[in-house]
């Protein structure tokens, strides 16, 4: 199956081989969202017991999606999900609330349990209430389709996502080999406003569904929450994690469970993972972009600073040109309304000091900046110079790719 409907991202990374999560049977149709030739709902079954939990957008105009899900999750436990792509339903009232509705209903009427166990999320335009016909219709067909692999499934949630992406791992966990596989989608409309994108992760773990959600929002603060693309947040981002305990393993109900820690580093990695191919598939990107900002006055601090250089389009468009003006992180810093002293400010490209305690370094090697430039990941380091505060965020440079992209996104 494929996804692209543009060029596909010089980042892309192949997608990995994904094994099956005993308790999770993933199928896909096409419901006909839009004039495309392709699937576009991805329903996915889990056994009984299988336990929940999800972080959504921080957007003042959710979808009902994200509405729905928000409350299903305050139950923590989940018999399906369905995903349409090409059709968000944000900002489409009682309307796109019913379609919700209607969908949770029926899957819920062929799985014989309750429409608050369904979780369902949609992408695409906005402002366009989900057809009900058509949604029904390929719920339906979905039901009786072969069982999907992780790619396919990958490939029928994106809009302009380029490539598919994907992320396993495994742990140890009370002496039994647990394995996580996930799938996302998200290109642009990107910003850490929470979870950026629609993210699905799979488990075959048994955890507490109030341990799985101290996990993923950790997780979720270390990953999804430091990558941007446009410094846009959607209306309908979303991700969840699914735990069908089908390993076997004791129940993870807090930290001091066998293996806790394990499964934490298990899910940090692939939300990591995630996280950075999305940056690599941000729309029009042609560099990954990596900002750590050290000696801030805090933590957070570091975070807003770090933010105020990625989404700088100056900064971003400066990087897809290859030119290491640093004055303008210098201006990203400055506008960033975080603590700062000028005098003690240094910036790095790479591994090269171009600036040191508020001057550039007289006489610094411009060879190995431009040299670095050229690679398709990019590393600039900014150190205050006034406390112990330290992040990292992700981002993708401004090419007039995105342009392209989005101005005739509806077309």
């Amino acid at each position: 199956m494929s996804t692209p409907s543009h060029a596909v991202s010089p980042l892309a990374i192949p997608f990995p081989v994904m094994p099956a999560i005993a308790g999770v049977t993933v199928r896909v149709a096409r419901a006909r969202y839009k004039e495309w030739d392709r699937c576009d709902l991805t329903f996915a079954e889990f056994t009984p017991g299988t336990t929940v939990a999800g972080v959504t957008t921080q957007s003042k105009c959710p979808s009902p999606e994200v509405e729905w899900c928000r409350d299903a999750l305050v139950l923590g436990q989940a018999r399906a999900l369905i995903v349409n792509a090409g059709n968000s339903n944000a900002f489409t009232g009682h309307r796109g609330r019913a379609a919700v509705e209607a969908l949770a209903a029926r899957a819920a009427m062929r799985l014989g349990c309750q429409p608050s166990d369904v979780f369902v999320a949609s992408t695409g335009v906005i402002g366009v209430p989900l057809p009900v016909d058509k949604a029904e219709a390929g719920l339906d067909a979905a039901f009786v389709a072969p069982v999907a692999d992780w790619r396919d499934a990958a490939a029928t949630i994106g809009t302009t996502d380029t490539f598919e992406k994907g992320a396993t791992a495994t742990a140890i966990v009370d002496g039994r080999t647990i394995t996580i596989a996930a799938i996302i989608k998200g290109s642009g409309m990107i910003a850490p406003d929470m979870a950026t994108m629609l993210g699905f992760i799979f488990t075959d773990a048994a955890v507490s569904a109030p341990f799985l959600q101290s996990a993923l929002s950790a997780a979720n603060r270390r990953t999804f929450s430091c990558i941007t693309v446009d410094s846009d947040t959607s209306t309908s981002d979303t991700v969840l994690a699914f735990a069908t305990g089908a390993a076997g393993n004791m129940a993870l109900v807090d930290d001091d469970s066998a293996g806790a820690d394990a499964f934490r580093a298990a899910l940090d990695d692939v939300c990591r993972q995630l996280a950075l191919l999305v940056v690599r598939d941000g729309e029009g990107a042609s560099k990954q972009i990596a900002i750590t900002v050290e000696g801030a006055e805090s933590d957070a601090s570091a975070h807003r600073i770090a933010l105020s250089i990625a989404n700088s389009p100056l900064v971003k468009t400066a990087i897809a040109g290859e030119d290491a003006n640093w004055g303008r992180v210098v201006m990203a810093v400055g506008k960033a309304g975080e603590p700062a002293d000028r005098d003690r400010l240094s910036i790095r490209f790479g591994a090269t000091q171009v600036a040191e305690r508020g001057l550039a370094v007289e006489g610094y090697d411009e060879a190995p900046v431009a040299e670095h430039l050229k690679g398709q990941e990019v590393d600039i380091g900014v150190d205050l110079g006034i406390g112990e505060g330290r992040a990292t965020v992700w981002t993708c440079d401004l090419t007039h790719g995105y342009i392209s992209i989005n101005a005739d996104y509806r077309s």
